[in-house]
């Protein structure tokens, strides 16, 4: 008489097991990074409102509006609230933009004559090293403005391209500029 059995062996359990841990393994790093990724587009999508903001403001007034890094501190891995840290008439408030919802990124912007540059940073894979954001916008004559959080200049990784202008960018490398 044959024996009737049910359920499955412990060596075939081990083996489930051990395959789902491989899967595991190799599709968690492949999520974060893409979780970092789109983090990282909410400084594109700002940096962005902020020259339209500012170009905004200038046609109307003649002058770009300079406003301090807001939130006063970096930002993380977190999201929290905006808060415009500059004094009224010099702040983002003053150009008309405020983020919306939660951010991950402090924001800054400087201005030199005629000329503005704007950047965000925040510290998303809370590993000390910040990811620098910006965008500058040079004067009719070239001249152009510090760019914010001591950021040298802006780079494209795919061209290798350096000190662009008119474009949201990553800042150098040496700035920590971490491409996800």
């Amino acid at each position: 008489m044959r024996k009737k059995t049910r359920g499955f062996t412990l060596v075939e359990l081990m083996i489930v097991i051990v395959i789902i841990g491989v899967l595991a393994a190799t599709a968690i790093p492949g999520y974060q990074r893409f979780q970092l990724r789109s983090k990282s587009s909410e400084a594109k999508v700002n940096l962005a409102s902020i020259r339209t903001a500012e170009l905004t403001y200038s046609a109307e007034f003649g002058a770009f509006v300079e406003a301090d890094a807001s939130p006063a501190d970096m930002g993380g891995s977190q999201p929290r609230s905006f808060v415009d840290e500059g004094n009224p008439g010099e702040n983002f408030a003053a150009m008309g933009w405020a983020p919306e919802g939660q951010i991950y990124f402090q924001y800054e912007v400087s201005t030199e004559g005629e000329a503005f540059s704007a950047a965000a940073r925040a510290d998303l894979d809370a590993d000390g090293v910040p990811q620098i954001w910006g965008y500058v916008q040079p004067a009719e004559n070239g001249d152009t403005a510090d760019i914010p959080f001591d950021c040298d200049g802006l780079y494209n990784p795919a061209s290798q391209l350096r000190n662009l202008t008119e474009s949201i960018a990553p800042c150098l490398a040496s700035h920590g500029q971490i491409v996800f």
